[in-house]
């Protein structure tokens, strides 16, 4: 921490470009971070999350210094932010740090693999909810920002399957959405929509981080 500086994370902000080189680690206080798959560099889909529970740069405990994925700000908030360099000479001297960092990739490995196969196998209705629930954990608030542009190509759709989604869940109550903001009004209720890939990720983090 001595090391980290104390950032500002703003929406949309583009913090690793995909097969570029990684210059900073990120560990997020307050925002979180999409993790997104892009394809001929136009189709694009997300296929992870970083918040609090998490770093960006997990690439580097392995020694590899370029990024597997683009990473795009999702929701503002605070972060501390390292060097690559300064990151990688403080894991050589830390074996504590290297050990529960890389019980994180083995998290972060099994939710990419979860997060591929719920897009390719679950409705959009169960995975919007699985990934309201995700963002809600993350930024560690009821409320967020999100737009359906966003959203789309956050799940891999088109608008019209956001829209109809949408309105499923709060015509129950479930949540407030108007002008991308998002309001969860009844998180148990969520939680009983959203596909299982939801659950299985947290208790696999519960598990192996704690």
């Amino acid at each position: 921490m001595a090391r980290c500086d104390a950032v500002e994370l703003k929406f949309g902000d583009l913090l690793y470009a995909q097969e570029k080189r990684i210059r900073h680690v990120y560990f997020p206080t307050g925002g979180f971070i999409s993790l997104i798959s892009s394809v001929d560099g136009r189709a694009r889909l997300e296929v992870g999350l970083v918040g609090a529970e998490g770093m960006l740069g997990i690439s580097l405990v392995a020694g590899e210094t370029i990024a597997p994925l683009q990473a795009l700000v999702q929701g503002a908030g605070s972060a501390l932010r390292i060097e690559a360099s300064q990151f990688s000479l403080v894991l050589e001297q830390s074996p504590a740090l290297r050990e529960v960092l890389t019980r994180y990739a083995y998290v972060l490995m099994n939710q990419l693999a979860q997060m591929a196969a719920c897009t390719c196998f679950h409705p959009v209705e169960p995975r919007l909810a699985r990934w309201l629930l995700m963002t809600r954990d993350r930024a560690n608030s009821d409320h967020f920002y999100l737009t359906q542009e966003f959203l789309a190509y956050m799940l891999g759709v088109r608008r019209v399957g956001i829209t109809r989604a949408a309105s499923s869940l709060r015509r129950r109550k479930l949540i407030s959405y108007s002008r991308g903001k998002v309001i969860v009004l009844n998180g148990r209720g969520l939680e009983r929509v959203a596909c299982s890939c939801y659950l299985v990720g947290k208790q696999m983090y519960e598990r192996v981080m704690h």
